[in-house]
């Protein structure tokens, strides 16, 4: 089922407004969605991944539902919060599976391998979410930005929308942000 923005945004708007039972609705309006995304970044992963893009799914989904303070303003707004999810989930697993193996032995991929999405490596997420941190300290703005069009899939448009700035200053921040990580990724190999 195809997801259009307004039927995404008015479900969300009615829950946010205390209608809980269109709750229901949500699910089939934006899983089809959410189900590419997932299978986006696990095409990224090492090729052993035991998370699946259903389950992946269906966690994010779970916490999304679940924030209690939520207000969701349109679908660009549930779909940034999505990528913030689906990125906690990948890197927790990431950091369970490296916890299990104990410095695990996926190679390395930059920031720039990975947004061209080789098939046959993996993104070392932990070390990926390690610099997004260290970039957020520097630069919330340019963190939230990868964050948004790495991990949530969003393109310029959605992500200046999401931000209430310009395609042009996500454009400039987006450049900027990817040569920083660049150069943090690149010194930890």
């Amino acid at each position: 089922m195809a997801s259009s923005p307004r039927d995404v945004t008015r479900v969300l708007i009615d829950w946010t407004n205390g209608h809980p039972e269109v709750l229901a609705q949500l699910m089939p309006v934006v899983y089809d969605e959410l189900r590419q995304l997932a299978r986006r970044y696990l095409r990224r992963e090492r090729p052993d991944h035991t998370l699946q893009a259903t389950a992946l799914v269906h966690e994010a989904y779970l916490r999304l539902v679940n924030q209690k303070d939520a207000h969701w303003q349109n679908r660009v707004h549930f779909f940034s919060i999505a990528a913030e999810a689906i990125r906690r989930i990948l890197v927790e697993h990431a950091r369970t599976h490296a916890a299990a193996k104990r410095g695990g032995a996926d190679p390395k991929l930059s920031l720039d391998e990975a947004l061209g999405l080789p098939e046959t490596r993996a993104v070392d997420l932990v070390a990926l979410d390690d610099a997004l941190t260290g970039l957020a300290a520097l630069n919330p703005q340019q963190s939230r930005i990868v964050e948004l069009r790495f991990f949530g899939g969003l393109t310029i448009e959605e992500t200046a929308e999401a931000l209430g700035v310009s395609p042009i200053t996500i454009s400039r921040e987006w450049g900027l942000a990817k040569a920083w990580l660049y150069h943090e990724l690149r010194k930890g190999t």
